[in-house]
């Protein structure tokens, strides 16, 4: 486990060195780290979902559908990725589409790790906000009086420290050597939740807690689209899939679509199980984040706001680096035409850039609403890496390669199908989140 936590590491810190500095990931490395890119705050998300879609069956349908263009992007990614031999996404992209589709790749990975990064410090503050108010409601409690909440059990006051006082400190460092534990700790977060939204119904069925509000029939076929973004955001592995793939000892197509199934589905099972038995629990009720549908002092859902948020808190930094590393080359492309930058001067420039990131994230997440509210505008950015851009390596490699003519029109139109279904969930979600906040500021 520790050898794939590291593996993990090397692949999000050095994307562009993966094909030179080490090869040989084994099979169960490759799922083991394609599994661990999906798993993460999309998961509090799901119950949430399988409310909006209006029941169980409907949302695992839809599931299913979605599972099939999840799986066929890894695919194209790979195939695509050993006909172009770059090993990075944006690579693949720039080398099989031109530079120009390559430049909105680029764009598109670094707000899409942008807003990745404000749906992290939600699910930080939305635990802070539950753990705060524990506090504030035990020292009422021992008082006895009606006093106003204490200054320092503002969550967002224990925000601003957590980020200026441990996010940022680990994010200011160039290589990311430390975080080799991280992968584990958010597998693990993952894993205990599941379990404890299972162990959860069934305490709470015992005690007839369980509420009686669960519809089979859809209100409009726009509910069931609802759950598509949320399917993005939690599937959302294919940036990394690239530079796993070049990392892997055997890159046959056919081990590729093994490695692409078995982590999809195991994903698959992951989500489902957590969508099915937040849902069964609450009913419509269900809140955007499933922790925040659960009492505050209980010490399982306690020991679960802990892991999530410090696997959140260990896993920003990663993230950050990503959109970090992707401006500053900019910046020193533009930069090196005039004049060469010094060592210094790279530091500051490092400096200033995760400072300006670390703040924007910040205030912005103080100010959303909930979770769903971010994940729904990331589920439609993500349909350009899980939809868009796979499709279209797919069709621009058609016109190329040396295939027969019948599987070259096939392998067409299912590119074709695959970009039109990803800008129909983007402009699905993109919309639906335009018309939320525009409801909200009215």
């Amino acid at each position: 486990m520790d050898e794939l936590a590291r593996e993990n590491i090397n692949l999000l810190a050095k994307p562009n060195s993966l094909a030179t500095e080490r090869s040989g990931l084994s099979s169960c490395g490759a799922v083991f780290i394609l599994l661990k890119s999906a798993l993460g705050a999309g998961l509090l998300n799901f119950p949430w979902a399988f409310s909006k879609a209006g029941g169980i069956h409907i949302a695992i349908t839809v599931e299913m559908v979605s599972l099939i263009f999840l799986i066929s992007g890894l695919v194209i990614l790979g195939y695509c990725s050993s006909i172009s031999q770059q090993p990075t996404y944006q690579g693949v992209v720039k080398e099989t589409c031109g530079p120009t589709i390559g430049r909105l790749c680029e764009i598109c990975f670094v707000f899409n790790v942008f807003m990745i990064s404000i749906a992290f410090l939600v699910v930080v503050e939305d635990q802070l906000s539950k753990l705060c108010d524990s506090m504030a409601s035990n020292e009422t409690m021992a008082d006895s009086l009606d006093t106003p909440q204490p200054w320092y059990t503002d969550h967002r006051l224990g925000l601003s420290v957590i980020c200026l006082f441990v996010i940022l400190p680990l994010s200011i460092p160039e290589e990311l050597s430390f975080q080799k534990y991280s992968s584990i700790l958010g597998t693990l977060a993952a894993t205990y939740l599941t379990i404890m939204v299972v162990v959860k119904f069934y305490l709470m069925m015992d005690s007839r807690f369980i509420p009686d509000q669960h519809s089979s029939s859809v209100p409009s076929w726009t509910a069931i689209f609802t759950v598509v973004p949320t399917i993005c955001f939690g599937f959302q592995c294919h940036e990394a899939s690239v530079a796993i793939y070049s990392s892997m000892e055997n890159r046959k197509l056919s081990h590729w679509i093994l490695i692409s199934v078995l982590s999809m589905v195991a994903c698959l099972l992951i989500y489902s199980i957590t969508g099915v038995y937040g849902y069964l629990t609450f009913g419509a009720d269900v809140a955007a984040d499933i922790l925040m549908s659960y009492p505050d002092n209980e010490v399982l859902i306690i020991i679960g706001r802990l892991l999530f948020g410090i696997s959140i808190i260990t896993i920003y930094p990663i993230i950050l680096h990503l959109g970090r590393s992707a401006i500053q080359e900019l910046c020193v492309k533009c930069c090196t035409r005039n004049a060469v930058l010094t060592i210094s001067s790279r530091r500051r420039l490092r400096l200033f850039l995760t400072t300006c990131w670390l703040l924007f994230t910040m205030v912005i997440a103080q100010f959303v609403p909930d979770i769903s509210e971010v994940i729904s505008l990331i589920g439609g950015i993500s349909a350009f890496f899980i939809f868009i851009f796979p499709g279209l390596c797919l069709f621009c490699t058609m016109q190329t390669g040396p295939i027969s003519p019948r599987v070259r029109s096939s392998l067409m139109v299912w590119g074709t199908i695959t970009i039109l279904c990803g800008v129909f969930v983007f402009g699905q979600s993109t919309a639906s989140t335009v018309i939320k906040l525009i409801e909200g500021l009215i």
